[in-house]
């Protein structure tokens, strides 16, 4: 029985985390089937991982979470339209089109039409098989996309805190300037020799140091 892990969380942990959970999220799962997923590859509670998730980790994806739902509404729409396509191809007669039913109708069946009716469906078999190869591949592609994506996003959250800190630490290092050179002019100010003036006995002003 192997022992459950309660040491710190490392970054890979987390984006193990983040990306199990979106994937769940994206394809109609529950949260908790995610941290039961990542417990068992982590050696983890389900507990565990659903609070670091929900004290840390969702704070990092808020962009991802969005665009995680968002591809579960329009595959939603897909699965759907997938459907009614599937149940219409289903109602199609189309052994009521080949060669072979038409000359049996007609008392005739001939070896030639039957090869030419059996070539037709190996034709379809091949176009249905390229179809379904290619419709692997793309989803391979969109899934390899979608988590470049969620990577993405949660480093433009990470960069765009960055920034703001920083922003806020230029900022501040110009009002420590400016009170630092408020400060220099103030001392120069108080250096300089003070200077007045008074008026002599012919009515003139005269300057008179301090």
């Amino acid at each position: 029985m192997t022992s459950t892990r309660q040491d710190a969380w490392s970054q890979d942990e987390d984006l193990l985390l983040a990306e199990v959970v979106l994937r769940h999220i994206r394809d109609g799962g529950t949260q908790l089937q995610a941290f039961e997923e990542v417990g068992k590859q982590l050696s983890r509670t389900a507990a565990a991982c659903g609070f670091r998730w929900n004290s840390y980790v969702r704070k990092q994806y808020k962009s991802g979470i969005e665009l995680a739902k968002k591809q579960r509404k329009e595959l939603k729409l897909q699965s759907t339209s997938i459907n009614e396509e599937a149940a219409l191809e289903e109602e199609e007669p189309i052994i009521e089109q080949s060669p072979v039913v038409k000359e049996q109708n007609t008392g005739k069946i001939t070896f030639a039409s039957v090869i030419d009716f059996l070539e037709e469906l190996n034709k379809k078999a091949e176009s249905q098989a390229e179809m379904a190869l290619e419709r692997e591949n793309a989803v391979e592609k969109i899934k390899e996309l979608e988590k470049k994506t969620y990577y993405l996003a949660a480093e433009n959250e990470r960069l765009t805190k960055n920034l703001k800190a920083i922003e806020e630490d230029y900022r501040s290092l110009i009002e420590i300037m400016e009170r630092a050179r408020k400060m220099v002019v103030f001392q120069e100010e108080e250096r300089q020799p003070k200077v007045k003036f008074q008026m002599d006995k012919n009515g003139n002003l005269e300057r008179v140091e301090k």
